[in-house]
């Protein structure tokens, strides 16, 4: 294990954490009721935030490291024309539970309930892979809140199979050993990392990064709350049988996707824009994988704002 002035994961994490205080955040935990805690990134104490507020915007993460290694970039653009809120979800980063609830709808009830805590009544959210499970709760269970939704990435509407599927495509090695997608999507070793990382960036980029790198991402980005990511996974109410369980949603939806996305295939996406109703769109960014927002951040963050600022969709 590297020391911390020799680990490339910390010295970059103070890095994340410069730019988002430079951009008017700061970083804050919050018990949103007696079991749950959240810690999240959020517009900074004034004087009377109430008297400058801005639209709220949400950002939840997926799978993997902590919000600010996902959400760095947005954060930064989206902030001087949102007050931006970018939480850890439960068990990643400083987020942390004493209930056994294991659900996506779980976690859109923490976020919600801390959003109710910083006094938001109204806001958009994006989420992307695992966040979107949870956008789309919130987005379900709270329309008069959620105004509009962005789903990145997501495959809320999978299949019992597509998990197995996911796990053949990541490789012999990861059907084999038994985890299904926890095997993926929770590595612990360079060689399952670099698998990941081939399923998630259409570029290859895990061939350029050395074992050490590798293993330092593992153990300072992945390795806590195993036992309980795994719970999570095993958690969610989508992929329990071969019918999607997705119902219409009332607010605008936009579905960003990229091209080559190994872990969520573009196809669902398309399946997915039926499924939602008559109010969402699809935009489909080229050359990128399963984390457009960092592959191609400027195409990512102008499709997203488009939808954020312009007119309501006409139902079709």
């Amino acid at each position: 294990m590297l020391p911390p002035f020799l680990s490339p994961v910390a010295l970059y994490e103070r890095h994340l954490r410069r730019c988002l205080r430079r951009s008017g955040l700061s970083q804050r935990t919050v018990a949103v009721d007696g079991d749950t805690t959240l810690q999240f990134w959020g517009p900074g104490p004034g004087p009377d935030p109430a008297a400058a507020r801005k639209p709220a915007l949400v950002f939840l993460h997926g799978f993997g490291p902590k919000a600010i290694w996902q959400w760095r970039r947005q954060a930064q653009h989206f902030a001087a024309a949102f007050d931006v809120y970018v939480p850890d979800l439960v068990f990643f980063g400083g987020s942390a539970t004493r209930s056994a609830e294991r659900s996506e709808a779980f976690q859109a009830a923490a976020v919600g309930k801390l959003l109710e805590k910083a006094g938001v009544e109204r806001y958009a959210v994006v989420g992307t892979s695992y966040g979107g499970f949870v956008a789309y709760h919130m987005a379900r269970m709270w329309p008069e809140r959620v105004e509009r939704a962005v789903i990145a990435s997501s495959g809320i509407n999978r299949r019992r199979s597509d998990g197995e599927a996911m796990a053949k495509r990541a490789g012999a090695g990861a059907a084999a050993g038994g985890g299904g997608p926890a095997d993926v999507m929770l590595p612990e070793t360079a060689a399952s990392m670099r698998r990941l990382l081939g399923m998630a960036v259409s570029r290859r980029v895990s061939i350029m990064v050395p074992d050490f790198v590798l293993n330092d991402v593992i153990h300072r980005l992945y390795s806590e709350n195993r036992k309980e990511k795994i719970e999570l996974l095993t958690g969610l109410t989508t992929e329990k049988d071969d019918t999607p369980q997705v119902s219409a949603l009332q607010q605008d939806v936009l579905l960003v996707w990229g091209e080559n996305d190994r872990i969520f295939p573009v196809e669902m996406a398309h399946e997915l824009k039926e499924l939602l109703g008559k109010k969402v769109r699809l935009e489909v960014i080229k050359d990128t994988g399963h984390v457009p927002q960092l592959e191609d951040t400027a195409q990512f963050n102008k499709i997203v704002e488009s939808f954020l600022c312009g007119p309501p969709a006409i139902p079709t």
